[in-house]
């Protein structure tokens, strides 16, 4: 089994005038965010809005600025979020692909809208009630 990629497309809704990013972005169902590189988040003009640390695979603990908002668009779906900064390539998160309700496909090596919601993305929430004593 290979790396599986998808094309999204990434742009700041503060800055409607910014041309779009097209890009590769590595689907990683093991990681929860959005990360792009530094030139990403510089060509979008994105505004740090805070720090967050991050644990890298060798188990070092690293402070990485979190910009946004982003909007993420991948067909006809899109979602807003927050990114990381971090890295040299685009990693798609399960956060933003469970957002647009994105599935991998391994054997095919892509990442496809959920072929059970296929004309709107489906979001699984549970309704909590409050449980009324007599």
């Amino acid at each position: 089994m290979g790396y599986v990629f998808a094309e999204i497309e990434l742009s700041n809704p503060r800055q409607q005038n910014l041309t779009p990013l097209n890009v590769r972005a590595l689907a990683d169902t093991s990681a929860l965010m959005l990360c792009i590189p530094e030139h990403i988040a510089l060509q979008l003009c994105l505004e740090t809005e805070s720090f967050r640390e991050v644990s890298v695979a060798d188990g070092r603990k690293i402070r990485v600025p979190y910009v946004g908002p982003i909007k993420v668009t991948f067909g006809q779906r899109f979602c807003y979020l927050g990114a990381l900064v971090f890295g040299d390539e685009v990693l798609l998160g399960a956060v933003p692909m469970e957002d647009m309700d994105l599935v991998v496909n391994p054997g095919g090596q892509e990442v496809t809208v959920n072929p059970h919601n296929p004309n709107i993305p489906h979001a699984r929430v549970k309704l909590a009630t409050k449980i009324r004593k007599s």
